[in-house]
């Protein structure tokens, strides 16, 4: 049985849940159609910085942020186009602004969309008329995330997206982490490594940017927990980046569909011919069962 509740908390809070198995997800709209939590059988798989939530002057820091228009930073966060110049902050806009609900469902599994559209504040520092939307549905112990991006300008639309998602761990050195890619750029160094499947938990950060995947599938498994997650995605998502901090217990494993400065080097940049729409799948399975 599946089921959607709204709760009026700091802000409105869209709770999705498959009651047979026992799990949740929370969204919430106005703090950048964010999923702010997903529980299985009581179990927290996002970590979120409960406090720093209550405070909407910073970004979100835990659950699913989303990227877009860009990934990452630009130099002295500038681009240009036809000329003249723009100003984006690192991660874009998208996480900062509130979405809007479309459309809400618990036939066959827990669902709800929500749309980002353009408007004078993002048209001041990207100057494209588009449509976002992103439907989020809840089965089990997968949540899959349906993408919808609409160029609705008289030009063509660049951009890049991609999600930040914060995964509540236990000891980082229990972490087995499976990226189908051999080689990593540094973003501290902005040197290129080659990966053995190891990383030095001991380092203050650590900032990883994985390309040329070989495969559509990612996974962490965290020992300590006894959960397997598993990461899925299409074409779109050509980067991997890992990302953490010492002495917090999160890690966050991200699909990115460009790095970094896409949107001045031109690399992996998706650009959106006018009145076209581009979708996009991203499936995300959390199994505590896995490793027990």
């Amino acid at each position: 049985m599946y089921k959607i509740e709204e709760q009026d908390l700091q802000y409105k809070t869209y709770v999705l849940s498959d009651v047979t198995a026992g799990s949740q997800v929370e969204v919430v709209p106005e703090r950048g159609g964010i999923i702010t939590r997903w529980r299985i059988q009581g179990q927290e798989v996002f970590y979120l910085d409960t406090e720093r939530f209550t405070h909407p002057d910073l970004s979100v820091r835990g659950g699913n942020p989303i990227l877009f228009p860009i990934c990452g930073n630009l130099p002295d966060n500038s681009y240009t186009v036809d000329g003249k110049q723009y100003t984006l902050k690192q991660h874009g806009f998208a996480r900062e602004l509130p979405w809007e609900v479309i459309n809400q469902s618990a036939d066959g599994r827990a669902s709800i969309t929500v749309s980002l559209k353009s408007n004078e504040k993002t048209k001041a520092v990207y100057p494209f008329d588009f449509e976002i939307a992103f439907t989020y549905e809840l089965h089990g112990d997968t949540l899959v995330i349906h993408q919808q991006y609409s160029n609705l300008s008289s030009i063509p639309m660049p951009f890049s997206s991609g999600f930040h998602p914060y995964f509540l761990c236990g000891d980082k050195n229990q972490l087995e982490v499976a990226i189908p890619s051999g080689q990593y750029l540094d973003n501290k160094t902005k040197e290129i490594y080659s990966f053995t499947g190891n990383f030095d938990f001991s380092q203050d950060e650590i900032d990883f940017a994985f390309g040329q995947l070989t495969s559509k599938s990612t996974s962490v498994t965290d020992q300590s927990r006894g959960l397997k997650l598993e990461i899925d995605y299409d074409d779109f998502s050509t980067t991997l980046v890992f990302w953490t901090v010492k002495g917090k217990d999160f890690y966050c494993l991200e699909p990115w569909s460009a790095n970094r400065n896409s949107l001045n080097t031109g690399e992996n940049l998706t650009v959106l011919d006018p009145g076209t729409t581009l979708t996009a799948v991203l499936q995300l399975r959390a199994n505590f069962a896995a490793i027990a």
